[in-house]
């Protein structure tokens, strides 16, 4: 972990969205695959803040083990936000004080619709409980002696967008930085994201409002922006499958395949999420035929003969 005079050096996500004119891009927390070699490379493709995937605040209180392994940071993996499911304001707020010295800020993560974390009372079943939200908000603000700390909140819709502008009203009120929306519900998955929903909170809160979902192109972003007056865009699947998306490329370019070995490399990052980042950034340029044999193989050094062979890429 870098130290904490190391991290007073970075601009602070807040001066960002203060600052720019043009929309903060956001790299999301991403399970298995938002972690430190890759957050380093977004930022060198126009990235503005980079989230560790959602970690699981109980666990990191409890456990160093849980700790190292689920957090790893250095003093170049800046503006760092660091998001938590919780399910009680005490875990949140022990976790935020706990990483304070090493990040900017904490997310609470109110948006995963995944079942298992629904039933231990994480991610998206929050969006029911505002007042819940609010008091976890309350607490870890209270808890941070830090005003450039941010204390954000990434939620879903709810059915009714009265409710889920007030939730973030009182999550405004409690002394949220900003929130970010992911336009669909927890049901949904591939239904069109509701940009008027997300335009509507823009318009009724005062705090930054930053738009999720389906968001794959610097065109998108404009086309957002446009829609829904935003203050910044975060994308998932789309800067997976391109890195370098925020910097105005389609597809990913060769120097953002050579620039991500070169970090995972100098990381140690496991062969598994190493092959897999380039499975996602190869995916649109290889024909089915070669997708078929890069994605079979089954060691660092056979995907670097590969793409040595192949492109001319070499470490």
């Amino acid at each position: 972990m870098a130290s904490e005079e190391e991290c007073r050096t970075w601009k602070k996500p807040l001066d960002l969205f203060e600052s720019q004119t043009k929309p903060v891009k956001i790299c999301a927390p991403m399970v298995r695959y938002s972690k430190l070699a890759f957050r380093m490379l977004v930022r060198k493709y126009g990235c503005d803040i980079a989230f560790t995937p959602m970690i699981i605040s109980e666990s990191f209180i409890k456990s160093v083990k849980a700790r190292d392994s689920e957090f790893t940071t250095c003093k170049e993996d800046r503006p760092l936000v660091v998001q938590f499911a919780a399910s009680n304001a005490k875990d949140l707020a022990d976790a935020a004080e706990i990483i304070a010295p090493y990040a900017d800020g904490v997310d609470l993560n109110c948006g995963c619709p995944q079942r298992w974390a629904m039933q231990e009372g994480y991610g998206a079943c929050l969006i029911k409980k505002p007042e819940l939200i609010k008091d976890m908000v309350s607490q870890t603000r209270s808890r941070i002696n830090n005003s450039d700390f941010s204390v954000s909140v990434k939620i879903r819709l709810r059915e009714n967008d009265k409710e889920t502008i007030e939730l973030c009203q009182r999550a405004e009120k409690a002394g949220a930085s900003w929130v970010t929306v992911h336009g669909r519900t927890p049901s949904q998955r591939s239904q069109p994201v509701n940009l008027d929903a997300i335009r509507l909170i823009k318009e009724n809160v005062g705090i930054p409002v930053v738009a999720n979902g389906d968001i794959k192109s610097l065109e998108d972003c404009h086309m957002v922006r446009e829609h829904t007056g935003v203050d910044g865009m975060m994308s998932a699947r789309g800067i997976l499958e391109n890195p370098a998306m925020f910097a105005g490329y389609e597809t990913t370019p060769l120097s953002c395949i050579k620039d991500w070995i070169e970090l995972a490399v100098s990381v140690g990052t496991p062969f598994q999420c190493f092959h897999n980042h380039l499975i996602y950034m190869m995916e649109k340029d290889l024909p089915r035929s070669e997708r078929r044999i890069f994605n079979a193989l089954c060691s660092t050094s056979a995907v670097l003969d590969y793409l040595n062979h192949n492109y001319d890429i070499s470490v």
